[in-house]
């Protein structure tokens, strides 16, 4: 952890680098100046001269007012540097790809700053590093084929542990996760967890926003909390914290952002005997966290080009889904099944019926709804969830409301709720947000569209089903449903 330690201590530098010369006044460096090469004479003045000095400045002012016309312009030189080239030529490139530079560099290991698009002397100087490394001339500017050197360095250490910044809706922060560590994701009011079948690794964002929330009263609370955890690393300012120690036989690391009354953070825990793997891992996560990606508020994503949702058999080639999944579907295409035709829809409820060629999938059998336990099963979305596509299952509550308590991951939209029997008692549906504006507490609800829904839908369309109400027939009739956009 000492690694991380002083890699957040130049982040904290970083950070706070740009505030440090705003805070002394230039003049304020020219007055003791004089007064120290005034000093004898001060010494030797009677104390009432030196109260009328001070009272009636006007009169014996001459060698200040020259010491600070003297001390002014050095002062403003100071205060307006010279511009620096390699630091604009950065200006012209586009800022994704500035951010993406950063990146690579802090994989490569030659960069532990913010990634923020800012090339300023750190950034610069990490460049330099790469380039002196690699036998090039240290320009400080990447050409092309340094720039696709580089890539190709950081690309495998990124694959390595299935790096992927991903925008998490339940904080609404935008996150760096190692996803190939910690495959398995579950969204929780507040953020996402992602972490490893045994539990080596763990990531967990959060977000804080009752009343009266403080930023120091949460550092302290989170150096002790829960319970065997202890600090040996700490930092915190006036909008942000870090901290970083063991928690009983594991390392954590943490690190939360304010805004107003409204904090975001992340906590990161793993095995010791992880700590080589981890900690570059960490600080890549520390430094491409954004916590509030657009001015404090989230507006909602627009929607990806390429979205992936879940679908269920329930007749002979026909699959019910998500309807609002598939909104501005230019292809729409079932996984091992190909393309896929839209036959039938309904608003009012949020389902859709595809036709599909699947001779050899049996349709599930269909049930009564009710409130109490279920088990969800879907294929979750493999840009925030890795595992490939295949099919899983989570445990979740309906509600009397029928709202899913937790909502599932990402890729459930669509899914089915099954009940102990074998039979499916309704279809998942995660809400995506449409408009704009602060991101609400809780993540996008979750709930069930009731099976007499898809068995009415079905009757409208003259469809009958031949279900299977065993375990296994449901996951062999759930597949996963891709929408490509324009």
């Amino acid at each position: 952890m000492r690694l991380v330690g002083a890699v957040l201590s130049s982040l904290v530098a970083v950070t706070l680098a740009a505030a440090q010369p705003a805070k002394q006044d230039p003049k304020d460096k020219a007055k003791p100046a004089a007064t120290k090469a005034e000093q004898p004479k001060k010494e030797a003045a009677p104390k009432k001269d030196v109260a009328k000095k001070d009272a009636a400045p006007a009169k014996d002012t001459k060698k200040d007012a020259k010491s600070d016309t003297k001390a002014d312009p050095k002062a403003e030189k100071k205060a307006a540097p010279k511009p620096n080239p390699v630091a604009e030529s950065y200006n012209a490139i586009p800022l994704a790809e500035r951010i993406a530079i950063q990146n690579d560099l802090i994989w490569t290991g030659d960069y532990n700053g913010v990634v923020s698009g800012e090339f300023g002397d750190r950034a610069i100087a990490a460049v330099k590093a790469f380039q002196k490394r690699n036998g090039g001339k240290e320009t400080g500017v990447l050409n092309p084929p340094e720039r696709t050197a580089l890539a190709a360095a950081a690309k495998p250490k990124q694959d390595n542990v299935g790096w992927r910044l991903v925008d998490d809706m339940g904080s609404g922060a935008r996150i760096g996760v190692p996803l190939k560590l910690a495959p398995q994701a579950i969204q929780a009011i507040g953020g996402m967890r992602w972490s490893s079948a045994r539990g080596e690794v763990s990531v967990e964002s959060f977000r804080i926003t009752q009343p009266g929330t403080t930023l120091p009263a949460l550092f302290e609370k989170m150096k002790r909390e829960p319970t065997g955890r202890k600090a040996d690393y700490s930092v915190l300012r006036p909008d942000f914290f870090v901290i970083s120690g063991l928690q009983n036989l594991k390392k954590f690391y943490v690190r939360a952002q304010i805004r107003g009354e409204e904090v975001r953070g992340f906590t990161v825990q793993y095995d010791q005997a992880m700590d080589g793997i981890m900690e570059p891992v960490v600080v890549a996560m520390s430094s491409a966290y954004t916590a509030f990606p657009v001015g404090g508020t989230v507006a909602p994503p627009p929607r990806r080009k390429v979205e992936y949702a879940s679908g269920v058999v329930v007749a002979p080639g026909v699959i019910v889904t998500s309807r609002e999944a598939l909104d501005g579907c230019y292809v729409t295409t079932v996984a091992g099944l190909g393309g896929a035709d839209r036959i039938a829809e309904d608003k009012g409820t949020n389902l859709a019926l595809l036709r599909v060629y699947a001779p050899d999938i049996r349709p599930v059998a269909l049930g009564d709804t009710k409130a109490g336990d279920t088990m969800l099963i879907g294929v979750a979305d493999p840009q925030v969830q890795s595992g490939g596509g295949a099919v899983s299952s989570v445990k979740a509550r309906i509600t009397d409301t029928m709202t899913l308590e937790p909502p599932p991951a990402a890729g459930f939209d669509g899914a089915a709720a099954m009940d102990a029997s074998g039979k499916v008692v309704g279809l998942a549906t995660v809400k995506t947000f449409v408009v704009a504006g602060p991101m609400p507490a809780a993540p996008p609800p979750a709930s069930v569209i009731p099976a007499e829904s898809i068995r009415k839908l079905l009757a409208e369309n003259k469809l009958g089903a031949d279900g299977n109400a065993t375990n296994d027939a449901v996951k062999a009739a759930v597949v996963r449903v891709i929408c490509v956009r324009k």
